[in-house]
């Protein structure tokens, strides 16, 4: 449904949305290995919300020299 794959050097950061039907969404962020947000959601408007500030911290990291993977 959603995934970014930033790179800088030998790190890795990943953002997705996944559809868990029938019980929701799962919204995951992880940097290299690490999971640094894991969150299961079933309403729609808190998945909006989270795209959003993935596409926000996707720019920020961007802006600060990672590139799409």
């Amino acid at each position: 449904m959603f995934a970014r794959t930033l790179r800088n050097d030998s790190h890795t950061h990943r953002f997705s949305i996944t559809n868990e039907e029938p019980s929701g969404w799962e919204v995951r962020e992880e940097r290299d290995s690490a999971v640094l947000r894991l969150a299961h959601y079933d309403d729609w408007h808190r998945v909006e919300r989270a795209r959003r500030v993935f596409a926000l911290e996707a720019f920020t990291l961007c802006r600060d020299g990672w590139t799409e993977a």
